[in-house]
């Protein structure tokens, strides 16, 4: 299958059958000029009528055109002057989108301009000036007044939707919020309002809407969010503070609810009851708008301000009591009031840093909305198919269903006639030029309820007769005694005690009865006259006496019947009060039991995944266990195979060791065989040689005669041993004791200095054997000469 989507929808599901509504208006472009300030001299702007305006150039920008200035003029819907009011830009902007509103038409307004040019005074006003904002709360409070349901009653979802509870179920969350320690605070009341919003709007200039349903109940519900550097935030939004680490607030998202509108996803909304209450909540996100210091403005906008005022209305249901409960039915329609922040240019406010990047971001928002409204106008005048970029920006993105046919869309265009802003200035007129020739579909009426009219005026009327009536019936009834004798006679009375509150039969079947007894009691009095006239006097007057007797009876009768009735009366008040209270108790009571539910089931589930977690515990404890069990077994089965390993090792090392120590033994044997051998052989020598007297005046070898005439002395090999390798102090003979490494330093260098001497005459010995030019250790055998 092949899917064919409309460029500029998004492709996620079938757009929803609109009407066929061939009726377009265009948007509805004004024009409002602020007086100029003390200290500019020269005005660039001049109101020609009260729908167009001539721009002048200033004297330093002239721009020249065969040798004259050029001189452009705007026509709007219409130019508020300096001069105008706030109550006259009221009754023309805004009051229209109020009457549509209540009418369940969606309405868009915003404010547009240069930095400095008046656009928040426009939509806030001033103490004594209200804006267009609190005005137009007033005037929907003025209107849906007396019609307005009670707290609760309408209840927002997550989804951009509007439920509908009964009386009970919103007594029952008017108590719960009661209860509840207080997040949003309480509605002012007024006497102690607000001194910033206390005077916006005297009682003189207070307006409301003629035509207003009365078979409906509303509700009002308001949020605030700004848009700053493109992300969305809740200006309502209850954050509790850390002192020690505060956190940021977060940006929220954009959603598509079922019919395709965005909205603000958990954005907050109150429920609002008055115009002080709805201003309050306002005033209070405003004092967290991000506003700055600039070149141009001392309190600049630094984001745009988005306030949305919701109304819930649902119509009566067939007896005009209660509100009907089809959330069908329900009908919301929403006014967005927006003040946009103003384009700048950073040369003239030579903003750095953060403020830099705010106005980067504001003229870019700006710009895509110029850029959406230049290729809707584009489509409608060329026959194009463009799809619109109201993505780019949160602002075209939050509102591209009112450009396409959700509700009236109204701008109102501030200027500042001073010289400094009019390059700025003409971009706007040229942008405001632009707006006004692109058309918005007009919204479609709200469906008519099949219900007859009249019918809260209906049941009011019903009500107070029924009072006066129970009122009658529980005071003192002057009616014709005899009557009252003659009905006595007649059958009994049908049962009238009232045992629901929504009884409507018994009275009036009572009424009737009694109605009918009425016309029988004046045919028994037609007929006692004429029986008295016929019979004799006397006869007549022992049978008055009879009658006045009976009369007596009777109405002693009917005065006890009376009392009964009475107490039955305060019987069945007492009781309808005490249903009611035990009704709101059961209420109450079964809400309490689904709280309770709805906890034992956290628990239950609670205990379950904890009994399922310990139980996974205990398997894997149980793993573990049997895993520590293998791994000691393994770690003892390595330990036994190396402690036999390391074993074996040391055997093989002490064997080797001892063939080792043998080895060195042996040498050292022969060593010393051939020490005493030596020993022995000088010893026979130096006893064949003659001795001197003097052992000092010896020389230690033989003397010969030199060349030159002197003597010389030839060393033995001993002393010339002694010459080569001195004798230096005796060490002590290490002990043989030990283990075998020091048994083989010992051996190799720690020998004593006969040792030495002994081994060194050993080896000098031999290289005699084996001629006079061996060499050993530096020593060298001399020739005899």
């Amino acid at each position: 299958s092949c899917y064919c989507f409309r460029r500029g929808k998004t492709p996620r599901r079938p757009a929803p059958k609109k009407p066929s509504n061939n009726q377009k208006d265009p948007v509805g472009v004004y024009c409002r000029v602020r007086p100029l300030g003390a200290e500019d001299n020269e005005c660039c702007i001049e109101v020609i009528s009260n729908t167009t305006i001539q721009l002048h150039a200033p004297e330093g920008l002239r721009a020249n055109r065969n040798g004259e200035f050029k001189e452009t003029q705007y026509s709007f819907k219409r130019v508020f002057g300096i001069k105008t009011s706030q109550m006259e830009l009221f009754e023309d902007v805004a009051k229209p989108l109020v009457d549509d509103l209540i009418h369940s038409k969606n309405g868009l307004l915003f404010t547009y301009g240069v930095t400095g040019s008046g656009k928040t005074f426009t939509m806030t006003g001033s103490p004594g000036q209200g804006g267009l904002l609190p005005r137009s709360l007033d005037m929907i409070f003025n209107s849906i007044g007396p019609y307005q349901a009670k707290r609760f009653v309408f209840k927002t979802d997550d989804k951009n939707g509007m439920d509908v509870q009964t009386q009970v179920d919103a007594l029952l969350e008017r108590q719960k919020r009661e209860n509840q320690p207080a997040v949003v605070p309480k509605t002012p009341s007024r006497q102690r309002v607000d001194p910033e919003f206390a005077d916006m709007i005297t009682p003189a200039e207070a307006c409301r809407v003629d035509e207003v349903d009365e078979d409906s109940s509303y509700s009002v519900f308001v949020s605030y969010i700004e848009i700053y550097n493109n992300y969305i935030y809740d200006l309502l939004e209850e954050v509790p503070f850390d002192p020690i680490k505060p956190k940021p607030p977060q940006s929220k998202i954009l959603r598509e609810d079922q019919n395709h509108n965005m909205y603000v996803s958990g954005c907050t909304e109150v429920e609002v009851k008055s115009t002080e209450e709805a201003f309050e909540v306002f005033w209070r996100g405003q004092k967290k708008r991000r506003i700055a210091n600039t070149q141009l403005n001392r309190e600049s906008s630094r984001s745009h301000s988005v306030f949305i005022i919701k109304l819930a209305q649902a119509p009566l249901d067939a007896d005009g009591d209660n509100i009907l409960q089809d959330k069908n039915q329900v009908s919301v329609s929403q006014l967005c009031l927006v003040d946009l922040a103003g384009s700048e240019r950073t040369s003239r406010t030579r903003a750095e840093g953060n403020r830099l990047r705010e106005a980067g971001n504001i003229n870019q928002s700006l710009m895509t909305l110029r850029t959406c409204i230049e290729v809707l106008r584009e489509n409608q005048m060329c026959g194009t198919n463009k799809m619109v970029p109201y993505r780019d920006s949160k602002v075209t993105h939050l509102f591209k269903n009112y450009f396409d046919g959700e509700g009236k869309v109204r701008m109102v265009v501030c200027v500042n006639p001073k010289a400094d802003d009019y390059e700025e200035t003409m971009l706007v007129m040229r942008f405001a030029e632009l707006t006004q020739e692109v058309e918005v579909d007009r919204p479609a009426d709200r469906p008519v309820c099949g219900f007859a009219a009249g019918r809260r005026h209906k049941n009011q009327a019903f009500k107070d007769e029924l009072s006066r009536r129970l009122e009658e019936r529980g005071g003192p009834v002057d009616a014709d005694r005899t009557v009252l004798e003659l009905l006595q006679n007649l059958p009994p009375l049908p049962p009238s005690e009232i045992t629901d509150p929504h009884d409507d039969i018994t009275l009036p079947r009572l009424i009737e009865v009694l109605e009918k007894r009425h016309k029988v009691r004046q045919m028994m009095t037609q007929e006692y006259n004429k029986t008295g006239e016929m019979f004799p006097r006397f006869l007549h007057r022992s049978m008055l006496q009879d009658l006045d007797n009976s009369l007596a009876s009777k109405e002693n009768f009917i005065h006890d019947q009376r009392g009964k009735l009475g107490d039955k009366d305060k019987t069945i008040q007492t009781q309808k009060t005490e249903m009611d209270r035990l009704e709101k108790k059961c209420k109450m009571l079964e809400y309490k039991i689904d709280i309770l539910q709805k906890t034992t089931n956290v628990y239950e589930e609670d205990k379950r995944s904890l009994q399922q977690e310990l139980e996974s515990r205990e398997q894997r404890l149980q793993r573990e266990q049997s895993e520590k069990r293998r791994m000691e077994q393994r770690m003892q089965s390595m330990v036994q195979d190396t402690k036999l390993k390391w074993e074996k090792e040391c055997e093989r090392r002490v064997c080797a060791k001892q063939l080792e120590m043998q080895n060195k033994l042996w040498v050292k044997d022969e060593k010393l065989k051939q020490l005493k051998a030596i020993v022995t052989e000088s010893k026979t020598q130096s006893d064949q040689r003659p001795r001197p007297s003097r052992e000092k005046d010896r020389p230690p070898g033989e003397v010969f005669r030199t060349r030159g005439g002197g003597q010389a002395v030839q060393f033995t090999d001993v002393e010339t041993l002694r010459q080569e390798h001195p004798i230096g102090p005796s060490r002590k003979r290490r002990s043989s004791e030990g283990n075998a490494a020091q048994a083989d330093d010992r051996v190799e260098g720690d020998w004593t200095d006969v040792e030495t001497r002994c081994s060194m005459a050993v080896e000098m010995r031999a290289g005699s054997n084996l001629g006079p030019g061996y060499q050993h250790h530096g020593y060298q055998k001399r020739r005899k000469p």
